[in-house]
């Protein structure tokens, strides 16, 4: 888990770009940038046969926008700024892709452009930006900006939340998960993840969807396996190393060891994965 939250920001225009290099190092936080579109992968034949969903379902989703949704789910940013008068970022595609995923929809982004070009703006919004923002705002007050809208780690009230045990339901549902029930154990975790009240419910949450995974790699369903695979990281990531009793830090590394299993195989040999690396829960009482 990286010790500082990432903003990434999506922007050509240098001026712009050191602005919000600045404004991050100064907030505490760590800062990416991307100032081309052809800084990702070129279109691939896999990329161009997905579609997405919602608002632009049964559009085409390019090798590049498939490819910025994966880094993302693995960079897991706190925020994304993007730079709307960018002829060389196809942003309006981008910020598409990444709200019709399940794995990314939740990230935040912000575009900026000028503050008469009201059809850009409209674009932004109807693409899915959360909030646009005129150029001069975002030069006068970027750190505003960031503390407002970029998602917050609030990490004492995590550590102080995974200090507390799994309920009932919660360690009957990880028993299921380490005799291979994966089915009964997601039908339990998410019992205890409805009853629970707290941040912590995201550590149900997070277990569960690993249980689906690896339900999925039973049933050799590689698409199913990989959607869930891909949704966990939103969950887990932000929670410590140990939670609940939970050792953390390797349920996140046996699940990474699968899926890295997963892939190498793709869907055409999942028959042949090692089932060993589907490993047990390990967990303990608190106190």
């Amino acid at each position: 888990m990286p010790a500082q939250p990432l903003l990434l920001s999506l922007i050509t225009d240098v001026f712009f770009s050191v602005q919000v290099e600045n404004a991050a190092r100064a907030g505490g936080y760590a800062w990416r940038n991307i100032a081309r579109g052809a800084e990702l992968e070129p279109d691939t034949p896999e990329g161009t046969a997905r579609e997405r969903s919602g608002p632009y379902r049964g559009e085409p989703l390019s090798g590049r926008g498939s490819v910025l949704v994966s880094r993302l789910v693995e960079w897991q940013p706190a925020l994304i700024l993007v730079e709307l008068s960018s002829t060389a970022i196809p942003w309006a595609e981008w910020v598409a892709a990444l709200k019709a995923g399940p794995a990314t929809r939740r990230i935040p982004v912000v575009g900026f452009g000028p503050h008469t070009d009201l059809d850009l703006r409209a674009l932004a919004l109807d693409v899915g930006c959360d909030a646009v923002v005129a150029n001069g705002r975002l030069a006068t007050g970027l750190p505003n900006l960031i503390d407002k809208y970029a998602r917050q780690r609030d990490a004492a009230g995590l550590a102080a939340d995974c200090a507390g045990e799994l309920s009932p339901l919660a360690r009957n549902g990880l028993d299921l998960f380490n005799r291979g029930l994966y089915f009964e154990a997601h039908e339990a975790l998410e019992l205890a993840w409805m009853e629970e009240t707290g941040s912590v419910r995201e550590l149900y949450r997070g277990i569960l969807q690993i249980a689906v995974a690896y339900l999925q790699i039973t049933r050799l369903n590689y698409r199913g396996a990989m959607k869930m695979f891909l949704r966990l990281r939103q969950w887990l990531d932000p929670l410590p190393d140990a939670c609940r009793g939970v050792d953390l830090a390797q349920l996140r590394q046996d699940a990474l060891s699968a899926r890295a299993a997963m892939e190498a195989l793709g869907p055409g040999r999942l028959a042949e994965f090692d089932r060993g690396l589907l490993k047990p829960v390990r967990f303990q009482p608190t106190h």
